[in-house]
């Protein structure tokens, strides 16, 4: 489709598994600069074809470093998908096809919990002619150390009679040494491996791929000089493959490589040291290729039956240019996570807090992300909260609220931010209560009962209770939007705090609370009708409850349709989507009176709030154009200025997830995409 055609991402995902494995091009080719990490540190990727004896750098910014004559290979598309990223090229009466490919469906979670991709390789003939082409990739020991100077080491492992895999790791191996948000991986190893036969070789990446440009081979044996760093110019050691291909007309010619990561340990929890998920049957490493090697094929066309049938319902409900927006949020949702097994087996699905401030299982982080897991795996969102629950109820935690967060990651042992478990400093109170009850609830609607809240009643209803006593008119405190700082009287923060008391009291009354549901249902009413006389501005709603002429996005206002509350009248939606469209920016609306930024998930849930598909498309467009047309080349930020396009500061965040949230509106579509993970 058009729109689909002319796409520029800001960043474009290539490799994404978790907070550390994580590989993205920041340029609008693919050559055009090296490969970073989500922090846009280097974590180079190179590919290197020839064709006919003529070398083509279509991968990573190395050109220029060579001694040998090398150019660009024209890219002429690029397509992102859900589960992957399309890159074409052609040249020479050759067409290639680079496909990087990360099977994260939340649907099966021992193929999303792999850290594994594969990036494959297909090679047309569009001249009808016979040509004899090769294609060189390396990958980089940046990906396994967080600083340049950190020295690595590297080897190889033989996996079967006729196949090695190739691995590179840091000398020190401080496994879970550090905790902090601008942070790589420095434990475990990398592993590459082709799916066929490949020659493949440790060294140092601009020699090899000199000689690769040179002579179309590489090394006989490893680079041996070890321990080595990275440094802060090539070359740096790297594992490089060859692929060499037999393009004739009339064929397509493929190879892959996998690329996987075995951490060994991935967070600790409550001061317990966990294993990734794929690993709870004390699977090993050569387990994780050797499952990738086997499941390729079906993999593949598995992914590619999701992405048809998820862009297909996406662009049903929300149009082309949402369908696109969605498809670059899916991969980085999930990999802004971790999946585990606490000891007892309990699943733990806990989020980082990405250029924030590294915060581990943020409850205000996985409230804009839940639509997406209440969408397609409920399981997962089971995985964010239990982790929340069971800190709160435990005799460390001593406030009437909800936490925000239990650690930084990648160290959950308790909440760091603000006051911690200290003081009431910097608390986001009548925030966390409210994403609590609303997640919970949703998460008992989505699994039809409600066996998941018993456990942690009291909590719940302690946190009503605060509500009941502190929401209608929020205190001067902190919201999830933080960075604008605190404010009395919150009007948004005041429709959570309502919305949140009404979906306790369904809750409530799904478990045969009767007298309990009347009660909080009656009171949430209550609030609801004095809301709208203290908030009412004439056309549209304030800020805050005592300061006229001031507005604010109304996002949490979505919950009251789509968990049939009605605890407000639908003139309101209307009459603050009629002044949204009043108010749009360039790139789109600001979160509120106070500044021209705005955040992207809360956009996509103001647009739901009329059920118009005028509205939502209106609200949708200058996203659109901003994804385009932003001059800040980073994974995709949900914080952003909408009248220069700049990025204030968030990006690669799961908080993406909840562009999501128009599907769960048609209760069929919600329902077909959860039960695939039944």
């Amino acid at each position: 489709m058009t729109n689909q055609e002319a796409f520029r991402p800001p960043s474009v995902p290539l490799i994404t598994h978790d907070p550390y494995l994580s590989v993205w091009s920041a340029t609008d080719n693919l050559s055009d600069a090296e490969t970073v990490h989500w922090t846009g540190k280097p974590n180079p990727l190179c590919g290197i074809i020839r064709v006919d004896g003529t070398s083509y750098v279509f991968m990573g910014g190395s050109r220029h470093q060579m001694d040998a004559e090398v150019t660009l290979l024209p890219q002429t598309d690029l397509r992102v998908t859900p589960t992957r990223s399309i890159y074409t090229f052609e040249v020479d009466g050759i067409q290639l096809v680079v496909t990087f490919l990360s099977p994260l469906l939340p649907h099966d979670l021992d193929v999303m919990a792999r850290p594994l991709s594969y990036i494959d390789l297909a090679v047309s003939v569009v001249d009808g002619q016979s040509h004899d082409v090769s294609i060189y990739l390396d990958v980089s020991g940046h990906l396994v150390v967080n600083t340049i100077e950190q020295p690595l080491v590297w080897g190889r492992h033989r996996i079967s009679a006729t196949q090695d895999a190739l691995w590179l790791g840091s000398q020190e191996q401080q496994i879970l040494g550090k905790d902090g948000d601008d942070l790589r991986i420095d434990w475990g190893y990398l592993y590459s491996m082709p799916i066929q036969s490949a020659q493949g070789v440790n060294g140092l990446s601009l020699r090899l791929r000199e000689t690769f440009v040179k002579t179309g081979q590489l090394p006989v044996s490893d680079w041996t000089e070890m321990p080595r760093n990275v440094g802060a110019r090539p070359p740096a050691p790297a594992s490089a493959w060859v692929f060499d291909l037999d393009a004739k007309p009339g064929t397509t010619e493929q190879s892959q490589l996998m690329i996987a990561y075995d951490d060994l340990f991935s967070v600790e929890y409550m001061y317990r040291r966990l294993r990734p998920y794929w690993r709870r049957n004390k699977a090993t490493a050569v387990d994780l290729l050797q499952w990738g090697l086997q499941d390729y094929k079906k993999l593949r066309e598995a992914c590619e039956q999701f992405d048809d049938e998820l862009m297909a319902d996406l662009e049903s409900a929300g149009g082309a240019e949402y369908a696109q927006l969605s498809a670059l949020a899916f991969r980085q949702c999930i990999a802004a996570h971790k999946l585990v097994e606490d000891l007892d087996g309990t699943l733990l699905f806990l989020s980082k807090e990405n250029f924030s401030n590294g915060c581990m299982a943020t409850v205000d982080v996985a409230y804009p992300a839940s639509p997406f897991f209440l969408l397609f795996n409920p399981a997962l969102l089971e995985a964010m909260l239990t982790p929340v629950l069971d800190y709160a109820g435990s005799s460390r935690w001593p406030h009437r609220y909800a936490p925000h967060d239990i650690g930084r990651y990648p160290l959950a042992n308790g909440q760091v931010y603000g006051g911690a478990e200290e003081n009431d400093f910097r608390q986001m109170p009548v925030e966390e209560c409210g994403n609590m009850l609303l997640m919970v609830a949703t998460l008992c609607e989505a699994q039809g009962s409600t066996a998941y809240a018993k456990p942690y009643w009291p909590l719940l209803a302690q946190w009503a209770d605060y509500l009941l006593e502190s929401g209608l008119d929020p205190a001067n405190q902190l919201c999830t939007d933080d960075f604008a700082g605190h404010l009395a009287h919150n009007v948004n923060l005041s429709i959570k705090a309502i919305e949140g008391l009404g979906a306790y009291a369904e809750l409530c009354r799904k478990d045969g609370q009767i007298e309990e549901a009347d009660r909080v249902r009656a009171q949430a009413e209550q609030m609801a009708q004095q809301w709208q006389e203290m908030a009412f501005d004439g056309d549209h709603y304030r800020l805050a409850f005592d300061q006229e002429g001031t507005w604010s996005q109304k996002y949490n206002l979505v919950w009251d349709v789509l968990l049939d509350l009605n605890l407000f009248p639908k003139s309101v939606a209307e009459t603050e989507l009629a002044y949204y469209r009043q108010n749009q920016a360039q790139y789109g609306l600001p979160l509120d009176n106070r500044s021209t930024y705005t955040k992207l998930d809360w956009i996509i849930w103001s647009a739901c709030l009329t059920q118009s598909q005028d509205d939502f498309e209106a609200l949708v467009a200058p996203i659109y154009k901003w994804l385009n047309e932003t001059p800040s080349r980073v994974p995709l930020s949900d914080w952003y200025y909408t009248d220069t396009g700049q990025h204030r500061h968030f990006q690669a965040r799961s908080v993406v997830g909840g562009v999501f949230i128009k599907l769960l509106y048609d209760r069929a579509t919600w329902a077909k995409w959860r039960q695939k993970a039944l």
